[in-house]
């Protein structure tokens, strides 16, 4: 790419003009601000240079640009403002460019190269309610961000780990056995994730209520909450569990079945696939050798009650429990055993987990118990934090029912898109099939778009109706500008021969630049771990397609050098949206 090129002379640059050799992140190469294109392409920031050349910010840029110029063939001219040199490349290594990537249908996207792979994992749903929006950010952002690492050449294994057991779990199925009278999916007619969910918000308000009757008969909300025997049952249950008692393990292989059939169908929908799931059921064991295994070495210690804590004092935390009292694990205890399999099972370089930054304490500890046990793989662990979704009215409680449900969600995007689509007219000769698939494709491309153009830290509010919208920063204004680029290659009719000469203008050549910094900001998202990135980069490709296509006629055009040209343009246009779009898991349509 011409910014590593221009990197590279100006490091030779610097290094003939000052006699000194200067670290590579001193200079800073990015695109000029549009106020400044007058200038040039490209920009070169120089006051980190001035310690060096002894001279003004004007001198310096001017001296550089001088012997940029005289040893680059590719730049052509050169402005300063201040501090900065503005390069502009010439038009011959644009046409170039085009020529050799317009119809490169894997332009940006590295081949798998060698090393160790990276695990990353998302989802982790509980089995004791359904998937809501806050899982649909999770999910989104973990399958792009395994997408990215991929196509920035990495061997990337997904995988989820299900939390399917533990007092939460215990807490629907209890509430199924004293309230269910027999309830099944098939005999309520709803999907068994939600119907289990249902009995999870059930047990909340049974113990809420149960709370109250104890609290006016003079007990304090703590003594209520003691003498509970809902919670009472509930900790029973998950104590028979643990033993394997036959009943207990009866129904919540049932119900944990009901959740698992809910669960394919809201992934599938969300175009969301794993190379392998996890269970905490499967590994919480593995889990309690290792804190064996901490006690042993002292890394650990037993408090009088029989719990296990590690005190974690000297690192500026407090003490972590790791075993209840009564033996029963805790989430930390599963997470070591999981852990400690993916290692063994990947070999990975990096272990990635995409959970909510209200668990940020949570993965420090993790990852400061293994370092202590001396897992050399600890260094690997890595929390991808990310901030809550919330609705313009306030936060989500699952345990109060007060959470928008993933599949209710997709419903309504899609309905809004088939309302909006048809309120615009953009349908008018499709056959009910494929409308029905458009709807889909935008409906869930404006969900997809507007939760993962936001920076993974950030929280976000998320509206839907402001999705969908096909004019600003949008998933279907990106979807709308490709499905316009189809339609003027169908319209050419003959395949685009691009030969490379051409006369070609400033927005012309503003488009190419763009299209060739694809590769950077897929590699940029992939190193921050961003989708962002690349979703924000995808509605700049639009929005200056759509301005060189308002300005200049493409298949009126006569000059047959220039349609080509344009065409050519419009083909890498397409190719790279349709690239990017992908790696957000987006896809987009042909016409609309």
């Amino acid at each position: 790419m011409i910014e590593k090129i221009l990197t590279a002379k100006a490091l030779t640059a610097v290094s003939t003009l000052f006699n000194v050799e200067i670290d590579p992140s001193q200079l800073a190469v990015q695109r000029t601000t549009p106020a400044f294109r007058h200038q040039g392409d490209f920009s070169l920031v120089v006051f980190p240079l001035l310690r060096v050349s002894r001279k003004s910010p004007e001198a310096t840029a001017a001296m550089l640009g001088d012997e940029i110029l005289r040893t680059m063939p590719e730049a052509v001219s050169f402005g300063v403002v201040k501090g900065y040199l503005n390069i502009r490349v010439s038009a011959g290594y644009w046409l170039d460019f085009l020529q050799n990537n317009y119809d490169n249908g894997t332009f940006g996207i590295q081949p798998p190269a060698s090393g160790k792979p990276v695990v990353v994992e998302f989802s982790s749903p509980n089995t004791n309610k359904p998937l809501h929006l806050g899982h649909i950010r999770n999910n989104l952002l973990g399958f792009s961000v395994s997408e990215l690492l991929k196509a920035n050449g990495q061997t990337v294994y997904k995988v989820n780990l299900v939390n399917d057991r533990g007092i939460h779990i215990c807490k629907s199925m209890l509430a199924w056995k004293l309230f269910g009278n027999g309830e099944t999916p098939e005999s309520s007619g709803k999907k068994g994730d939600k119907l289990v969910g249902d009995y999870y918000v059930l047990f909340d308000r049974q113990y809420k209520l149960e709370l109250l009757e104890l609290m006016a008969g003079g007990l304090t909300e703590e003594e209520a909450a003691g003498n509970s025997q809902l919670m009472r049952q509930a900790r029973e249950m998950l104590i028979k569990w643990e033993a394997r008692d036959e009943e207990t393990m009866a129904l919540w292989n049932r119900m944990n079945g009901w959740v698992y059939n809910g669960f394919d169908v809201t992934y599938k929908r969300l175009g969301i696939d794993f190379d392998r799931i996890y269970y905490e059921s499967q590994t919480y064991l593995l889990g309690k050798k290792i804190v064996d295994e901490g006690l042993e070495k002292g890394v650990l210690f037993r408090k009088d009650d029989g719990s296990v804590w590690i005190n974690l004092n000297e690192e500026g935390l407090d003490e972590k429990l790791l075993l209840r009292s009564d033996g029963t694990s805790v989430y930390m205890t599963q997470d070591l055993g999981t852990a400690q399999l993916r290692a063994d099972d990947y070999n990975a370089d990096r272990l990635i987990y995409v959970v909510g930054n209200e668990q940020n304490y949570h993965f420090e500890v993790l990852k400061l118990i293994l370092k202590k046990l001396g897992r050399p793989w600890a260094d690997g662990i890595y929390h991808l934090s990310y901030g809550m979704v919330e609705l313009p009215e306030g936060k989500m409680k699952s345990r109060e029912g007060t959470v928008v449900d993933a599949d209710d969600l997709m419903d309504e995007m899609i309905a809004t898109a088939r309302a909006m689509t048809e309120e615009l007219g953009k349908i008018e000769d499709f056959e009910s099939d494929e409308a029905e698939s458009l709807y889909r494709m935008v409906g869930l491309g404006a969900l997809k778009y507007f939760i993962l153009k936001v920076d993974p830290r950030k929280n976000i509010t998320f509206n839907p109706r402001e999705s969908i919208d096909f004019n600003g920063n949008t998933g279907p204004f990106i979807q709308y500008t490709h499905a316009r680029i189809r339609s003027v290659l169908r319209k050419a009719a003959a395949p685009v021969i691009f030969d490379g000469h051409a006369n070609i203008n400033q927005k012309e050549a503003d488009l190419i630049i763009l299209l060739s910094q694809f590769p950077m900001a897929v590699q940029q998202a992939g190193t921050e771990l961003s989708p962002s990135v690349v979703a924000n980069y995808m509605f700049e490709v639009a929005k200056e397609y759509n301005q060189f296509y308002h300005e200049f006629t493409i298949l009126k055009e006569e000059d047959p050098g220039s349609r080509q040209l344009r065409l050519a343009l419009s083909q890498m246009t397409a190719g790279v949206i349709r690239n990017g779009m992908k790696l957000l898991g987006i896809d987009v349509p042909d016409r609309m």
